[in-house]
Order: structure tokens, then sequence, then C-alpha cells
């Protein structure tokens, strides 16, 4: 079987591809900012074969960090692992406002490239949507990748909103975590020359089949090299390997979601040896029995080697 080479759109400067986990944003136990451990996982996953790191996600709990925190850690990103890999930082806020001065903070902090999710708690319609990613990528001079969440956002943007925000100047990519699939297949269809990321553990194959170039996966953020390993495959051309480690990532996902949410990645992390921290309240950790409940899966799957 011939492979395929995920090609990077002619609108995308940074040529993105590959396996790009949105790291984690490391606290102390007073729930301070970390910057040491932040940078050291960026590190970490540099280490296990990403392609490129997107501090403040998801992951990296963006919406519980105050502005300077937010430039803090991707300064310590950036000077870790900015001259290895490019770092895309999340600059999302429910206001365009707010949203355009996290941007041109987080560029004066380095940042190759801004990832902007979707504006959230207010209902946003399509005018909004594209007057929103419009005014920021005019107010900067990064490229910015365009980040459709609507599970955590409550705004779901529609085939022809997605659409239009990708034939905006400035937008140099689309990350969907909708986990539709006729959805984004029809967008990427339909839509400018930028660059596809499928964005949800679940749909990483068929992401790669729709045409995505990269996998923004937050099981990456654990055993990056486990993803990176099925990006290859697919690469390649070994497809039924690449399905059987999207099994085998089902089952890092389901054993990560057995407790409070966002607790399983930080949990796994220390089982498998990288001291993390606690989440920033009112997020919390994984109590005893669900952590040994972590441990076992992972151990089954041996991937705590």
């Amino acid at each position: 079987m011939d492979g395929h080479t995920p090609t990077p759109g002619d609108e995308d400067p940074l040529e993105l591809s590959g396996v790009i986990p949105p790291t984690i944003t490391a606290f102390s136990a007073d729930e301070s900012l970390d910057e040491t451990t932040t940078a050291a996982h960026a590190r970490y996953v540099v280490d296990g074969g990403a392609t490129a790191v997107f501090p403040l996600g998801t992951n990296g709990e963006f919406a519980l960090l105050t502005p300077d925190e937010r430039v803090r850690a991707i300064e310590a990103v950036v000077e870790e692992v900015g001259s290895a890999v490019p770092v895309i930082a999340g600059v999302g806020a429910p206001s365009t406002r707010e949203t355009i001065e996290h941007a041109q903070r987080a560029t004066a902090a380095g940042a190759d490239g801004l990832v902007v999710v979707t504006p959230y708690y207010y209902p946003v319609d399509k005018t909004g949507a594209v007057s929103h990613y419009q005014q920021v990528t005019e107010a900067v001079d990064s490229p910015v990748y365009v980040y459709h969440i609507p599970s955590k956002t409550g705004n779901a943007l529609s085939r022809e909103t997605l659409v239009e925000l990708t034939e905006l100047d400035g937008i140099a990519g689309l990350k969907d975590s909708s986990k539709d699939i006729p959805l984004f297949g029809q967008v990427i269809a339909d839509g400018a020359d930028v660059s596809y990321f499928a964005g949800s553990d679940s749909l990483l194959v068929p992401g790669l089949d729709l045409g995505c170039v990269g996998l923004v996966s937050a099981v990456a953020n654990v055993v990056p090299e486990l993803v990176v390993e099925l990006y290859d495959s697919y690469v390649t051309g070994e497809r039924e390997r690449a399905q059987q480690l999207q099994e085998t990532v089902f089952e890092v996902r389901r054993a990560l979601k057995r407790g409070p949410y966002m607790a399983g990645v930080k949990t796994a992390l220390e089982l498998r040896g990288f001291e993390s921290g606690p989440l920033r309240s009112p997020l919390r950790r994984m109590n005893t029995e669900q952590e040994r409940a972590l441990e076992s899966a992972l151990a089954e799957l041996d991937l705590l080697g």
C-alpha cells in the first residue's frame, strides 16, 4: 500500500503537520504557575516526536490563567523548544478585544503562530464569528489557526461559517474538535487551502482520511511516541497498523477520562515519572481509587515502562 504524506496548506506559512500536543500548564502545590515544569513538558513531547507544540489550549487550562501567566507560560515554552519546533499559542477569550490583546502579547513573547478558539459563553452567529476572526488577523502579523470546539464554547459553527473563516486573509489553519465527521469533511472539501487538524483522539485516523495534515492530541501529552507512531504508520502506508494504534489510543483515552474532567493527563504523566503538579481549582486531580484504575489500564497497555 502506498503511503500518503499530508501536505500543509499553501496559506500556512509554518507548514505545520504531524503530531502537535496541546501541552499542559504546570502548577506548584499552591497552584501558582510553574514555568520550569511547563517548559519541561514541552520538551518531553518534543523528545517524543512532536513536530510542534500548542501551549494554552484546553489541556493547558488557559481559561484559568491571568494574562500575565499566559505570557510567562508562552515565554517558558518558547525558550525551551522554540528553536526546535514551532510554538503555536492559544490566545482565546470571550471578547474580540481581549483576544487581540492576548494575541499581541503572545506574538511579543515569541509564539510562531496563534490558536484562536471560538468565542465562548455568549452565543455567536456567523457575522459575529467572521468579524471576530477578521479583526484578530488584522491586528497581528502571525498566522492564525481557528479552533472549533463547540462542546466547550457553546458555539457550534456551521459549514458555511467555517469555510468562510478559512478564506480570510491571515487564517493558516483550522483545528476541529466537533467530532462531526460529515461537517469537517465538507469544510475540508470546500474550504481554502489552509492546514486542517484533527482535534479529537477518537478520530485521528479518520481525520487523516479526510485530509488532515496534523493531529492535535491530548493522548500525545502523555505518550507522544504512541501518536507519532500512528501518524508515521499512516504516512508510510501501513493503514492497518495505524488503525491498530488508533484502537490503543481509544483505550488510553477511555482510561484518562476515569475521573474528574482533565485529571487524567496529569495523573498519567505522574504515573510515567513526570511530576506535573495539581490542576488549578476548581479542577482537581483523581482520587486514589481512580488513580489505581488508571495505573492498571496503562500497565495493561504496556505504557508505564
